[in-house]
């Protein structure tokens, strides 16, 4: 795959504000977390266009084309071109033939939101095709969980500077960190992840996912399409994501803290 990448839009930037204490105002510069509309683009047709964080964008454009079933695998991106343009970046990416005539014949345009759960999803018919089954003999180690939390927060360096973004963190079964994208979207972050780990050409069966977020059915969804068979959420999960990685083959873990957590999928994989 070719790259060229043309951006300049930073992750974050500094903005004046009014500090209150108590009754005592004093004005300041605060670091804030940017994020901008990003068009992706397959051969030359406009497919989605999300608000995310402008950084990693490459990691974006194609964890979002294996997470949403637009690739394979990355090899089916031929090239991608990352452009800024006045009112947000583009992201062009040529596929396949047989991937673009794939994604010609169930295209669909979508607003991402940043907290979007169903973005471009038409019917209820189409979301229960896109079901998925995860065959894994994945298995955490003791500890894994409340180690990859301890860790992570260090792992955190977009949030330390803004508080106003996501992580995703690909951890191994012994609880060790060894990837962190972050985004204003968690699902974005999550992409990103995947992204990163399919350009290093990582095996998904290899660890586990911990987010720093709830976990919504987007997020169980788009670690099942790729094969990911273990998620950890700081927070709680929703119906739907438990409904999803039961059927899915997924473990779902939600509410890490420390020594806690809660199962609500496939125990079997964790201890």
């Amino acid at each position: 795959m070719q790259h060229e990448v043309v951006v300049g839009i930073e992750a974050h930037n500094r903005y004046g504000a009014q500090r209150w204490i108590g009754n005592v105002a004093t004005h300041c510069d605060e670091t804030v977390a940017e994020e901008v509309p990003v068009a992706l683009v397959y051969n030359g047709i406009s497919h989605a266009v999300m608000l995310a964080t402008p950084s990693d964008l490459e990691d974006f454009a194609l964890g979002f084309s294996l997470s949403e079933c637009i690739v394979g695998r990355s090899g089916e991106i031929h090239d991608l071109e990352i452009v800024e343009r006045e009112n947000g970046i583009e992201v062009h990416m040529q596929l396949s033939a047989q991937r673009a005539l794939a994604l010609k014949e169930h295209r669909r345009t979508l607003a991402g939101r940043t907290g979007c759960g169903l973005c471009g999803t038409e019917s209820l018919d189409q979301l229960a095709r896109r079901a998925v089954t995860v065959q894994s003999s994945a298995m955490l180690g003791d500890g894994a969980l409340p180690k990859a939390l301890a860790a992570l927060h260090d792992a955190q360096q977009l949030f330390h500077l803004t508080g106003a973004v996501h992580a995703a963190a690909w951890c191994n079964f012994n609880g060790g960190i060894e990837q962190v994208r972050e985004d204003v979207g968690r699902h974005n972050a999550l992409d990103k992840l995947i992204g990163a780990l399919a350009s290093q050409r990582r095996s998904f069966d290899g660890g586990f996912v911990l987010m720093t977020s709830r976990a919504s059915y987007e997020i169980v969804q788009k670690a099942a399409a790729v094969g990911i068979a273990v998620v950890a959420a700081v927070s709680a999960p929703t119906g739907m994501a438990v409904r999803v990685a039961i059927e899915s083959g997924v473990t779902l873990v939600g509410f890490v803290r420390g020594e806690r957590h809660c199962v609500y999928s496939h125990p079997e994989r964790v201890h």
